[in-house]
């Protein structure tokens, strides 16, 4: 590895002291101090002090321990690079094969850091023993990697091993089930902390609050919060984010009121729940009143603060005032507060402020390489009937090579979780579940209700834009879930995206319909479908 490729800081006066005094060749000492650098505030040391250790005459010779806390620094400076030279020099040392579990360990670690979970895997597959570390750091690495159904996989796998979960073990499989809306796997891992004697633990129940919370169960959350002996701020916080993605922001506002009586300060997550929970409700006061005396708290205004108050103002319609926000911003806004603010102004008919910040690009209003960007800009266009800028939008992504990310709902029927893309059909059940979507779109048609065509911002005739919404994703998800479940059972549905306007409108009158009580949990908060009504009083 050469020097130049270390570009993580400079050693300090320590180091320097360090391998003066020291011998070159004590293995000992280099891997304590390498350990010691590893953890400090500056990882980069750690790489500096084995680069000027090796370049030297005598040196010591590296071994698991070395790679150990090499690679643990490498994965805290998330440099792929570095990385993938320490794990090459691993293979040509001939350690591999011989490693401890725990430097392999750390490889894994560094490649989940760096979100790369195949080759995370390769590493994982390869060892000759896997113990309880080796199994939770490879389930990290692919929640890490937004791979929740891998996660799981693998804790099914584990379990058949006969390997002890270890608390860390649930802690990150419950994410993995929060993140999926594994409800079913979810209990099923409760009783198995239950069984190990975690449940106490105030990391497992605060994983446990915010997986029932996040696959709609805010009711056990609840029970879990409550039964809680002592609470800690994460605890709280992932508690007022339950209620605020529940639509309950009056009971998260209450509670974070109560947290400051009982003397708990509340942090960075804390106040990006409570201002989440205004924006629910277009409180624009209440939000300006908790991020005005944030120094209170001992706190300053972050950039997720930011988007919090922009998202309050702009969806409550004060588009002047969330411009205005952003302009005066003490830090430079990112491409998320401005695609906020284009969004919210066609949502409230503003289509020249909407236009104006697109070809503004000001000078960092749209992330170029980011679809979200893209789909807004062909969104706005395609509102304004400018089919001939929408059609240059798309040909600018299939030019830069910019995917759009496709609408994704899931539904877990039987304790398996099924996944459905927009239009999708792949399948088993493809044929049935079409039937019963035209079943619907009958039932809808015959209650008078007339899809919101407006919605297929795509030049075509009306009825073909009604059949593109008929095969959302989450109304695919949902005919397969009235097809598997019983009547009156709940329905609980997982969206990557926010609902559209006629999916959510069709969704209140099917609740009314075949009389179920149906959730969607969307990219911003549930919406939970009752008798014909949502819990978010229309207002998302």
């Amino acid at each position: 590895m050469e020097p130049a490729t270390v570009a993580a800081g400079n050693a300090s006066p320590l180091h320097a002291c360090l391998i003066k005094a020291a011998p070159h060749s004590d293995s000992y000492l280099a891997n304590a101090t390498l350990r010691a650098y590893s953890k400090s505030p500056n990882p980069g040391c750690a790489l500096h002090l084995f680069v000027d250790l090796h370049s030297k005459p005598i040196a010591p010779v590296p071994d698991r321990f070395t790679f150990t806390s090499l690679f643990s620094a490498a994965a805290r400076l998330r440099s792929l690079s570095v990385g993938v030279q320490l794990h090459a020099l691993l293979i040509k040392s001939s350690l591999l094969s011989c490693s401890a579990p725990q430097s392999l360990n750390s490889l894994i670690h560094f490649y989940s850091s760096c979100r790369l979970l195949h080759p995370a895997l390769q590493v994982f597959n390869e060892l000759p023993h896997k113990d309880v570390v080796s199994w939770t750091t490879a389930i990290t690495a692919a929640v890490d990697a937004d791979s929740p159904g891998n996660a799981l996989r693998l804790f099914e796998s584990m379990m058949d091993e006969g390997v002890q979960p270890n608390i860390a073990t649930v802690v990150t499989v419950l994410r993995a089930c929060a993140d999926r809306g594994a409800l079913a796997t979810g209990r099923r891992i409760h009783q198995v902390a239950r069984i190990c004697g975690f449940s106490s633990s105030a990391n497992v129940a605060t994983a446990l609050l915010d997986m029932y919370a996040k696959c709609g169960r805010i009711d056990f959350a609840e029970e879990i919060f409550y039964a809680m002996p002592k609470k800690d701020v994460f605890a709280w916080t992932a508690m007022i984010f339950g209620l605020a993605n529940h639509g309950r922001s009056r009971e998260a506002l209450d509670l974070f009121l109560r947290m400051a009586d009982v003397g708990e300060r509340p942090d960075d997550r804390t106040i990006t729940a409570i201002l989440c929970a205004c924006r629910s409700k277009g409180w624009v006061a209440e939000g300006y009143r908790i991020y005005n005396n944030l120094h209170k708290f001992g706190l300053k205004p972050r950039i997720e603060h930011y988007g919090c108050m922009v998202d309050l103002l702009a969806r409550a319609g004060h588009l002047n005032e969330a411009e205005g926000f952003i302009r005066r911003m003490p830090v430079e806004p990112d491409a998320v507060l401005w695609r906020t603010l284009i969004w919210a102004s066609k949502l409230h008919g503003d289509m020249n402020r909407a236009e104006r910040l697109i070809k503004e690009r000001a000078p960092f209003a749209i992330d170029l390489m980011d679809s979200g960007s893209f789909v807004l800009m062909g969104n706005v266009f395609g509102s304004a009937k400018k089919w001939e800028d929408k059609a240059q939008v798309r040909e600018m992504m299939l030019r830069r090579r910019v995917g759009k990310l496709p609408g994704c709902s899931r539904i877990e029927v039987n304790g398996a979780v099924h996944e459905f893309e927009a239009g999708d059909s792949g399948h088993p059940d493809a044929k049935i579940i079409y039937e019963k979507l035209d079943e619907i779109a009958d039932r809808l048609r015959q209650e008078g209700y007339s899809p919101i065509v407006s919605e297929v911002l795509l030049d075509m005739e009306d009825e073909e834009k009604a059949l593109q919404l008929q095969h959302h994703s989450e109304k695919l998800a949902l005919a397969f879930g009235l097809i598997n479940s019983g009547p009156g059972e709940d329905i609980l549905i997982v969206k990557n995206l926010r609902s559209c306007e006629d999916c959510h409108s069709a969704m209140k009158l099917i609740s009314r319909i075949y009389d179920r009580r149906i959730s969607i949990r969307d990219r911003i908060k549930f919406h939970h479908f009752s008798n014909g009504s949502c819990s978010c009083g229309d207002y998302w």
